[in-house]
């Protein structure tokens, strides 16, 4: 028996492939380098629906455009006891009053829902009103603009993209097994997704970014990281944004988010001087982690640089996580359509390690 399934095949996908040893990421046969900072959402969730919707259209950006008009309907249904939640917890509870089916246009409205709903909660929660979808933008950017109620910069827009194309798709991961479980029931896409969704909030898989940002805070300049990342692991604590569970070496999400951050150019000098910083911090983890666990492969994840990307673009350390939906939800729609094509119903087996009763005497 293998905890946690480490090592089991549970699915073959045509979707990606994660080489843990090489540090390799490949979407559909795309290498990540080749999609990020160069494809659009748009053109890499096309990427995944393809063979899964019979009638997806050459060009995603109008039909996602008017899911993101469609779902906003939805946001009137924001009340006090949802903004009294977290805002993936809101966003989830959005989410959940779309009908359930298995169609192009069911994927896509969930897919415009995070987007949307949490743009629209983060507004809510500042006392600001929600800014309706602009349907002519690209995802991105309406994403952005919805958010911040102004339009961003092109190079702002472009880093969002490219973060959402990293994350749309990483293998069997934890929530994307929730979302192929659950659609292996015949329950429909939005079970699946918030199935996903749920996963995804837990602090051992998407909700681990915002603790980044603590982090950093807490070192606050680059001479104090030494002594503040010794005295964390003196506690036992885990280091935020360092190791991952298949990654044996860097993960490749890190690099291709690093080098989005970069190319925002323009972000200011404020922007620059905090990845400087960050790269200082993440220079002094991996000399005392290597240091320290010196048989333990732990190198920079896609937590570090992500945090760094979504703070730099204006969203709260509350709604990373809701972020990471934004992307990964085009990779869970996929999969949940990939099982429905030729899955039987998840169903593996347990072995009991309970008592055992009494005979009958």
């Amino acid at each position: 028996m293998s905890d946690g399934l480490e090592n089991v095949v549970a699915a073959q996908t045509v979707l990606s492939d994660v080489d843990g040893k090489a540090g390799r990421l490949i979407i559909r046969g795309h290498d990540l380098d080749e999609l990020a900072g160069r494809a659009s959402f748009e053109d890499a969730a096309r990427l995944l629906f393809d063979g899964f919707f019979e009638d997806l259209p050459a060009d995603l950006g109008p039909a996602l455009g008017a899911a993101r008009v469609e779902v906003f309907s939805e946001v009137a249904a924001l009340d006090t006891g949802l903004l009294d939640r977290t805002p993936i917890e809101a966003m989830r509870a959005l989410t959940a009053r779309l009908g359930d089916g298995d169609d192009l246009a069911t994927a896509l409205r969930l897919m415009a829902a995070p987007a949307v709903f949490t743009a629209a909660v983060v507004r809510a929660q500042a006392g600001q009103a929600p800014v309706a979808p602009d349907p002519a933008l690209g995802h991105a950017a309406d994403i952005l603009r919805m958010l911040r109620g102004a339009a961003p910069a092109p190079a702002e827009a472009q880093a969002l993209d490219a973060y959402l194309v990293t994350v749309c798709d990483h293998g069997l991961n934890a929530s994307t097994f929730a979302a192929r479980v659950v659609a292996s029931t015949r329950a429909g896409l939005t079970s699946a997704v918030l199935a996903g969704i749920s996963a995804l909030k837990g602090p051992l898989h998407g909700g681990a970014p915002g603790p980044v940002i603590d982090m950093l805070d807490g070192i606050g300049a680059p001479e104090n990281a030494r002594a503040w990342i010794e005295a964390a692991l003196a506690r036992g604590d885990r280091l935020m944004g360092f190791g991952h569970r298949v990654y044996k070496v860097r993960d490749p999400r890190a690099d291709a988010l690093k080098g989005a951050i970069r190319r925002m150019g323009a972000a200011g000098a404020a922007k620059r001087g905090r990845l400087e910083f960050a790269e200082a911090v993440e220079k002094a983890a991996l000399d005392i982690l290597k240091a320290h666990k010196p048989d333990r492969p732990l190198d920079t994840n896609v937590e570090f640089y992500t945090a760094l990307l979504l703070e730099a673009l204006a969203f709260p350390p509350s709604a990373f996580t809701c972020v990471f939906a934004m992307g990964r939800t085009a990779g869970w729609l996929a999969h949940a359509r990939e099982q429905l094509a030729g899955g039987r119903l998840i169903r593996p087996a347990s072995v009991y390690v309970g008592p055992t009763p009494k005979a009958a005497a």
